[in-house]
């Protein structure tokens, strides 16, 4: 799939919003800059978010609570060791009742379970193009 500015990235995700159900985990895959945080904030709006998302480089973990809805996203840039995410309590996180975004999910190889959905954005000069693995 071929996205070709920052709105249809927000469109896509909230499109894909209305797919999602509790309990599913999400890879996000690419490369700084390629739009995973701006997929996230178009998932967050078609659960119906107002608010800022910001991406969570520095706090690893952000949490939003829509519509009685769980949604953590995930960035595991700065993580060090794949241990760092048992220190974190992440299969408190993994749970049927969550659903949950992670970004760099290579950083956790060992410790996370497969993902229900993998989406690759790779960059093509000014757009994205989306990769999607059930």
């Amino acid at each position: 799939m071929l996205i070709e500015n920052e709105q249809q990235m927000l469109e896509y995700g909230q499109q894909l919003a209305t797919e999602l159900k509790a309990g599913m985990l999400v890879y996000l895959e690419g490369d700084l800059g390629a739009g995973k945080t701006t997929l996230v904030r178009g998932v967050l709006q078609g659960f119906g978010h107002q608010g800022a998302v910001k991406s969570p480089t520095y706090n690893i973990v952000e949490e939003y609570n829509l519509a009685g809805q769980h949604v953590y996203h995930f960035d595991l840039y700065r993580l060090n060791d794949p241990e760092e995410l048992e220190y974190m309590g992440i299969r408190d996180y993994l749970s049927n009742e969550n659903i949950c975004f992670i970004e760099w999910p290579d950083k956790g190889h060992g410790l996370l379970p497969a993902a229900d959905l993998i989406i690759e954005i790779q960059i093509t000069g000014e757009q994205r193009q989306l990769k999607i693995k059930k």
